[in-house]
């Protein structure tokens, strides 16, 4: 909280933690809080870049986390390189989404959870926090449960290496030294360049890999209905509502401020390159793998891709995969938890910054810290139901994406939010396409998990309906604009805005909050609400099958 030593400048700003101004202390470099001259030669432009490293980074290979590791396996082990093509597509939505958080979390000083709370009201900020603690606990358990099977590979025993790896991960957080915890996040990053190794080792056909990355197709033979929920499950485990909320509230904890956007979109997109090489490398190396074997088109698990690694290529690429699974798991459980305990700072507006002791931000650390071992202790647990949580994170993420990024593109065009940072036309038109989609895959994702045995013909049905749909939403408001005869928006000045902050919450007017808007959320309330009943009544029933 502030005190009355706080500068002025921190209490006219709209911080919520006054430790989330001051210098910039990154893992490779520092800023100086009141450093604003120009970067004018290439190596004061270069030192700068080093400081400024780091969010992108860490939210891009984070993501590349067990569940990754899971979904491009089984893609390369099932279907080869087939659907490599939908990496390409997904490289400009991972970059406008997190774009537009990077705007988000460098110009407001606040996290994504707050902003929605007080933008559209304590329903919906409650929601994002609920939900987000829900669907982020279940995701930490998936990472260790990668820990545990790298761990078995490797044939350390599974309770003292899931106990280290927790306990890792909560004294790297816990040191209030925000510079170490970034050094140690980076290190993981350098750690899952290990895949590509791996990929060499293996060596698929690159004339094959390139073309499957640049033209479109479906595998031969393959059941329409089982490869669009691969395709989904590539999206979700791309695309994770976790990035929003954990990006947004790293670069503000990082301190970066506006005049630095230039550097973090390049750190940003290092990031993107880094998770679509992973990517591709994990599923170019289990299709070389696996073609012409028995195991093709039977994936169970990414122990197994690392057994089959090892029993047709070599033990040391096996271990390499087991080692970059280990280490994708360590650091996808740690962006995971925080992007839950920032996101309760935020709503609670106590203090949660990784600058501070855990004696001066005790809840903060506190819902890392229980998150953490809560995973680590479920996973150890004899028979506990890690299949039936890991279902249950893919449906939940399918379910909750279309919401999360509903509200990104909402708050990008509040212009008491961004001012003149405010997203342009050529931004919401894809961005809107981007939703209009996640809402189509996000039905048939909750559709096929309620419904196991839905059709291929019902998926397209699905598909065609919703496109037909969205494409006479879109024509319907085009003309009722014209016969009313309203104007296309004034150009946005942008004219100094690397020197525009939002100002405190609290002097911000009301969102405006249309007819028409209110009609959308209500429509949005009404399918999460739906879909989260029909999966709990899903999961409910699945475990009374299994007693």
């Amino acid at each position: 909280m502030l005190n009355t030593h706080t500068p002025q400048d921190i209490i006219d700003s709209a911080v919520l933690d006054s430790a989330h101004v001051g210098d910039i202390h990154g893992a490779l470099g520092t800023i100086a809080r009141h450093d604003t001259g120009k970067r004018t030669s290439w190596g004061a432009r270069w030192r700068t870049l080093l400081a400024i490293l780091g969010p992108g980074l860490i939210v891009m290979v984070g993501d590349n986390d067990a569940g990754a590791f899971s979904t491009y396996t089984q893609a390369g082990q099932n279907y080869g390189t087939a659907l490599l093509w939908t990496l390409t597509l997904l490289i400009p939505v991972l970059y406008v989404n997190q774009e537009m958080v990077l705007r988000l979390g460098t110009v407001t000083g606040v996290g994504h959870a707050r902003l929605i709370l007080e933008r559209f009201g304590k329903f919906w900020g409650a929601f994002s926090v609920i939900d987000l603690f829900i669907l982020n606990a279940l995701t930490i358990v998936t990472e260790f449960i990668g820990i545990s099977l790298g761990l078995d590979h490797l044939g350390i025993p599974r309770t003292w290496g899931v106990a280290i790896s927790a306990l890792m991960i909560i004294l790297a957080a816990s040191t209030g030294n925000f510079r170490r915890f970034e050094r140690f996040s980076l290190m993981l990053v350098l750690g899952s360049l290990l895949l590509v190794p791996v990929l060499v080792m293996v060596h698929p056909p690159m004339h094959q890999v390139l073309r499957d990355m640049t033209v479109p197709g479906m595998p031969k033979g393959a059941p329409l209905s089982e490869v669009m929920l691969l395709i989904i499950a590539i999206v979700g485990t791309t695309v994770a509502p976790w990035q929003l909320f954990f990006q947004q509230s790293y670069v503000i904890d990082k301190r970066i401020t506006p005049r630095f956007m230039t550097y973090e979109k390049i750190d940003l997109v290092v990031g993107i390159v880094l998770v679509i090489i992973g990517a591709i490398a994990m599923m170019g190396f289990s299709a070389a793998t696996f073609a012409g074997r028995p195991e093709m088109g039977q994936f169970t698990d990414a122990a197994a891709v690392a057994s089959g690694v090892a029993r047709y290529v070599g033990e040391v690429p096996a271990t390499l995969f087991s080692i970059a699974l280990i280490d994708a798991s360590i650091i996808g459980a740690a962006a995971v938890s925080l992007s839950t305990a920032y996101a309760i700072g935020d709503v609670f507006a106590i203090n949660h910054s990784l600058h501070r002791k855990p004696s001066d931000a005790k809840t903060f650390y506190g819902v890392y810290v229980v998150l953490i071992a809560a995973a680590a202790a479920l996973v150890l647990v004899p028979d506990s139901p890690l299949g039936l949580i890991t279902n249950a994170v893919q449906t939940l993420a399918g379910i909750l994406l279309p919401g999360a990024s509903v509200f990104l593109l909402l708050l990008c065009n509040d212009k008491a939010v961004l001012g003149p940072w405010t997203n342009g036309r050529a931004t919401n038109v894809f961005t809107g396409v981007v939703v209009a989609v996640l809402v189509l895959l996000s039905i048939i994702l909750t559709a096929s998990v309620l419904y196991p045995s839905i059709s291929s013909a019902q998926i397209l049905v699905i598909l065609g309906g919703g496109m037909a749909l969205t494409a006479l939403v879109a024509l319907g408001l085009f003309v009722t604009r014209r016969l009313r005869g309203i104007a296309p928006a004034e150009p946005i000045d942008r004219q100094g805005r690397e020197h525009w902050r939002m100002p405190p919450l609290h002097t911000l007017p009301p969102a405006q909050m249309s007819v028409r808007r209110r009609l959308w959320l209500g429509v949005l309330r009404a399918y999460l609400a739906a879909a989260l009943i029909m999966a709990i009544v899903k999961v409910v029933q699945m475990i009374v099958a299994k007693h």
